[in-house]
């Protein structure tokens, strides 16, 4: 009984400094502000948003059974892949090997490039058509009806972060790019912090295979993750970047969306960008992948420190270890955590999510799920450079804003991440099943 009751006075501790630490980000993006005065109705009202939509989902059958079917929606959409790599690529895209393989080898016949990376391509288009056949438009406007209401968004403000739940954050501006040229600096900035603190779901897929047997239901929680971003990345932006009163406020009229022409435009316009995103994936795998092994060979040619060599992943890992902390993992895990938050940042989520797949014990199941959730996110430094790119070529008008704007969003985006997996720590274990 001793031990059970202390482990539940842990249990609570954790909850606790998960739940402070939800505030805790809001206080850091205040502080990164102008400091004006709080707007408390807004900061109640985006956290209570997060809870509820979290607690909902997770709370009730039917919500729970719609999370927990998306992982077999996941392997049927990887099944089908296969049969189009296996046919264009043939053993090397995941057909039968015309090799013996050798069972005593320490190496893996999964080829990520060819595997796992074509299903992006097949999400991008199956988007499309859903998009042209009005299902995606349909539950974006929802989410945009609801944000707009409860967090006081304009209609293309709301519009275009709803978007982000389900689309790219180069995709989603251009549902509203008549209101662009208009839309306020604060508005703009909104925009991108949801576009950094959100995932496609071109890309979702790949999260949920690298996830597999780290995280029961995997898809429920990246799509849950990624909805539950965008209350904590309105009210980050909004206090780092106030509307201000003498800004030109964007229309809150319904903002006219036509992507596609027809569905076969929608299907060849989604395999051309999905195209486009599958050979920059592996660009930036690729390069990133040797700059870090390099940064590594550097570093350690330096000496060890405390019994081990100096890495990108160790540095790393001191500079996000107390935010990681804040959001609820035990001080013992954050070193680890830490690590895995500044791999996303410096590089991606994909080195990020592969990190957790491959950290064992030194993570407990609470730890593993509060960095799904703080993983979860377009924040880092080369999806900078994606998004300036993608705005400007929507807005040219807007360069010098979204240039300047950016690098600040890239924090707020990193910063509404960290505060959804201190929503979800802060929420009971037995909720999600630990």
């Amino acid at each position: 009984m001793p031990a059970v009751r202390g482990n539940f006075m842990e249990d609570m501790g954790l909850q606790l400094r998960s739940l402070l630490g939800v505030f805790a980000f809001v206080a850091i993006a205040w502080a990164l502000g102008p400091r004006k005065m709080p707007p408390w109705v807004l900061i109640l009202g985006a956290v209570i948003v997060q809870f509820a939509i979290a607690f909902a989902l997770y709370s009730f059958a039917p919500t729970r059974a719609f999370l927990a079917s998306l992982t077999g929606v996941v392997e049927v959409l990887q099944a089908a892949t296969t049969m189009g790599t296996s046919f264009v690529f043939g053993y090397v895209g995941g057909g039968e090997s015309p090799f013996l393989i050798n069972p005593d080898a320490n190496a893996s016949t999964f080829i990520f490039a060819f595997q796992a990376l074509p299903m992006v391509i097949v999400l991008s288009a199956i988007s499309a058509l859903l998009w042209r056949w009005r299902v995606l438009e349909f539950a974006v406007r929802g989410f945009a009806l609801m944000f707009r209401r409860i967090l006081n968004l304009s209609g293309a403000a709301s519009l275009g972060a709803a978007a982000n739940i389900f689309l790219g954050m180069t995709e989603s501006p251009v549902l509203i790019r008549p209101r662009l040229p208009t839309m306020s600096r604060s508005d703009l900035f909104l925009i991108m912090t949801v576009g950094f603190s959100t995932v496609a779901g071109s890309v979702m897929a790949i999260y949920v295979s690298q996830l597999t047997g780290v995280v029961a239901d995997a898809a429920g929680h990246i799509l849950t993750a990624s909805l539950i971003s965008v209350p904590a990345a309105v009210l980050l932006a909004r206090l780092m970047h106030p509307q201000d009163e003498t800004e030109e406020q964007a229309s809150k009229e319904k903002v006219p969306v036509n992507l596609y022409h027809s569905s076969m435009d929608a299907l060849t316009t989604g395999v051309s960008d999905g195209v486009r995103l599958f050979v920059n994936i592996i660009a930036m795998l690729l390069v990133f992948t040797a700059i870090v092994a390099l940064i590594n060979f550097s570093l350690a040619a330096a000496g060890e420190i405390n019994g081990a060599p100096m890495s990108v992943e160790r540095v790393l890992g001191w500079f996000f270890a107390p935010l990681v902390w804040l959001a609820g993992i035990p001080w013992a895990e954050a070193q680890t955590a830490g690590s895995i938050m500044g791999l996303k940042t410096a590089l991606n989520e994909i080195f990020a999510y592969d990190a957790l797949s491959n950290t064992g014990d030194e993570l407990s199941a609470r730890s593993r799920l509060i960095m799904t959730y703080a993983v979860c996110g377009f924040a880092n430094f080369s999806s900078v450079g994606i998004l300036i790119g993608g705005l400007i070529a929507v807005a040219p008008s807007r360069r010098a804003d979204i240039l300047s704007l950016a690098p600040r969003a890239l924090i707020s985006g990193t910063l509404a991440t960290l505060m959804t997996g201190a929503v979800i720590g802060a929420l009971p274990g037995g909720l999600f099943g630990l």
